[in-house]
């Protein structure tokens, strides 16, 4: 039987230890969201493809067509793909985890484990989702004859840094909204309007200089514009300050959200 050790002062050490202890149920609620997403639905997995596929004609019929934005020496469909697929894997992880305590509300009021497992299980499956599409982006580019070169192995990179520009904002707004549930009106506002300040249907190199460190605060420009850099040969508006900038917000939410969760945790199963 395992035992669970209470020394004082350590407490929060033996709250890492906790996440570790509980890791198969985490594996257990990713795999439940997994499957429940897909759960009697008439062509499944398709949809994994068909929503990004979607968003990428109607963005390259209204930027490319129309406003006739300059694609920087890349296919507008490709440009728009390697855009689109980092930023549906943040805009399906923020929404999932951020009402993922509220979704659970009936084990969190029940059992202990650490809370944080749920909102990072959301993300995993986001994560899925990404790996499919993923496979759709590298047909685009066999179609477009881009080959990915080195800088294809910063990648995982860079998944991981999107892992964190959900998971910290994800992890504040789930603590709020199990206080205040006014943030599930909230939330899909923010994805809207996330939409269109980053750089998905457009290079970065549209946006003016004077506003490129604003603009960069979002934690998504130096994602998308990494993204497009490892997989259009180093096209796409990349901007390497405008990158740290956008790496020191997101590490600064991921802060931010664990710190704020953290707080706020000891009180999940009364106020749900």
């Amino acid at each position: 039987m395992a035992r669970i050790i209470i020394e004082p002062g350590r407490i929060e050490r033996q709250y890492w230890r906790d996440l570790w202890h509980y890791r198969e149920l985490f594996y257990v609620l990713a795999w439940r969201d997994i499957s429940v997403r897909y759960k009697q639905t008439a062509i499944g997995i398709i949809w994994a493809i068909l929503q990004p596929l979607l968003a990428t004609i109607i963005f390259t019929v209204i930027f490319g067509k129309l406003a006739k934005i300059p694609p920087g020496g890349v296919p507008y469909p490709l440009l728009v793909m390697a855009g689109m697929l980092p930023w549906q894997f943040f805009s399906t992880s923020l929404t999932g985890s951020s009402q993922s305590l509220v979704a659970n509300s009936n084990l969190i009021s029940k059992v202990y484990f650490p809370r944080m497992i749920i909102p990072a299980g959301a993300v995993i499956t986001a994560l899925v989702d990404f790996l499919i599409t993923f496979v759709l982006l590298l047909i685009l580019m066999l179609w477009y004859q881009f080959i990915p070169t080195w800088r294809f192995i910063v990648i995982p990179l860079l998944i991981i840094m999107a892992f964190l520009a959900a998971l910290g904002p994800g992890l504040l707004l789930t603590a709020l909204n199990v206080k205040y549930r006014d943030f599930r009106y909230i939330i899909p506002f923010i994805v809207q309007i996330g939409t269109y300040v980053s750089p998905v249907g457009f290079p970065s190199s549209a946006v003016p200089d004077q506003w490129r460190w604003l603009y960069s605060l979002n934690p998504m420009v130096g994602v998308i514009d990494g993204f497009r850099w490892a997989l259009l040969d180093g096209r796409g508006g990349f901007m390497f300050s405008s990158f740290l900038v956008s790496l020191s917000v997101t590490v600064f939410f991921a802060l931010l959200g664990v710190w704020y969760f953290r707080k706020t945790e000891k009180t999940f199963a009364d106020v749900i």
